[in-house]
C-alpha cells in the first residue's frame, strides 16, 4: 500500500512543506502540472488515502479489476480500499485532483467518508458530466486550489465544505445504476448484505480472517432466513448470495495475488478456506486459470 508520503516522493520528488499543517494530510493539485513534471504511471495498488479527480479528456483508468473508459469531463472518486491506476496523460488532458486522509474529515466534521456510498467499492466511481455540472465542479476546486495556497487561518474549513459538495453534488446528479436506494424490503435487505459483505474487506494482515464466508452466516447476521435473503438479492441484483460472495472473494484473491507478496497458502488462510486444493479449485473456477498462473501473468 502506498502511504501519502510516498505518493508526494515517487510523483514529487519532495514532500511539501504543508503536508502536516493539518490532520488528514490534504492537498489539492492541477493536472497540467503533472504532465509537465513528466511523472511516471503510477503502479496498481492501493494507496492509505482517498482521491477525487475531475479529468478533462480521454484515458482508461484501471479501477480494482476493471478497465474504465472516460472521454470529456468525468468526476472520479478513488477509495484507499480498491488499487487503481491509469493509462499515460496526453498533453491536452486538463483538470484536477485532491487527497485526502480519512481523518480529514472525521476532525471536526465526525463523518467517515469510507462509507459514502460513492467511496464503496461495490459501486463504479465514474460520473460523467454535463457542461454545466462540469463548471460548477470546476469552480470547486478552483476555490480549494486558491486556498490550499493562501494563509487564511481557517482555510481547511473553507476546503472541507468545497470537497464535501463535491460528492454530495455527484450523488445529487448521477446516482450510480448500483446504489440502491432504500425502499421496498427487498432494496433494504440488498443494502445491508452488501454492506456487511464489503465490511469483510479488505484484508490488509496475515492475521486478518474472513468471518462471515456462507450465505448462512449473513442470513443469521441480518436474522432473517436464508431464503428471503437469496430471494431479494435475485429481484433487485438479478444474482444469488453465493454468486455475490464468490465473485467478492475472487476479487479479493487476485488482488492479494498481485499485490502482496503473501504465499498462496496464506491467502488461501486469511480469505476463510480450508485447504489450499480448495481455493485453487475455487480460483480456477471463477477464472480459468490457477493461483499460481494468475500471479504469474
Amino acid at each position: 500500500m502506498e502511504t501519502i508520503e510516498e505518493f508526494y516522493k515517487n510523483k514529487f520528488n519532495e514532500l511539501p512543506d504543508n503536508l502536516h499543517d493539518t490532520i488528514g494530510q490534504f492537498n489539492v493539485f492541477n493536472i497540467e502540472n503533472r504532465i509537465k513534471r513528466n511523472e511516471e504511471l503510477p503502479l496498481h495498488i492501493r494507496r492509505n488515502f482517498f482521491k477525487i479527480m475531475l479529468f478533462s479528456g480521454k484515458n482508461v483508468f484501471r479501477y480494482g479489476n476493471e478497465n474504465v473508459e472516460v472521454d470529456g469531463n468525468t468526476l472520479l472518486f478513488f477509495h484507499p480500499d480498491i488499487p487503481y491506476s491509469y493509462q499515460p496523460l496526453a498533453p491536452e488532458t486538463k483538470g484536477f485532483f485532491c487527497v485526502f486522509r480519512r481523518e480529514f474529515f472525521q476532525e471536526n466534521y465526525k463523518l467517515d467518508v469510507g462509507n459514502l456510498s460513492l467511496f464503496k467499492s461495490s459501486v463504479q466511481p465514474v460520473f460523467k458530466l454535463s457542461q454545466s455540472n462540469f463548471k460548477d465542479v470546476k469552480v470547486l476546486f478552483e476555490k480549494m486550489l486558491q486556498e490550499i495556497e493562501g494563509n487564511y487561518i481557517y482555510k481547511y474549513e473553507l476546503i472541507r465544505s468545497y470537497a464535501s459538495e463535491l460528492y454530495f453534488l455527484a450523488m445529487k446528479w448521477t446516482p450510480p445504476e448500483n446504489l440502491y436506494q432504500y425502499g421496498d424490503a427487498s432494496k433494504r435487505i440488498t443494502i445491508i448484505f452488501l454492506e456487511l459483505l464489503e465490511q469483510q474487506f479488505p484484508i490488509q494482515h496475515k492475521t486478518d480472517k474472513l468471518i462471515l464466508r456462507l450465505p448462512n452466516a449473513y442470513a443469521d447476521k441480518m436474522s432473517i432466513h436464508v431464503n428471503y435473503l437469496n430471494r431479494c438479492l435475485k429481484k433487485v441484483t438479478g444474482k444469488t448470495t453465493r454468486q455475490h460472495l464468490f465473485e467478492r472473494l475472487n476479487t479479493e484473491a487476485k488482488i492479494l495475488l498481485k499485490h502482496t507478496d503473501w504465499s498462496i497458502s496464506e491467502i488461501c488462510d486469511v480469505l476463510g478456506f480450508d485447504d489450499l486444493a480448495h481455493f485453487n479449485k475455487f480460483f480456477k473456477k471463477q477464472t480459468g486459470i490457477n493461483p499460481t498462473s494468475f500471479r504469474l501473468v
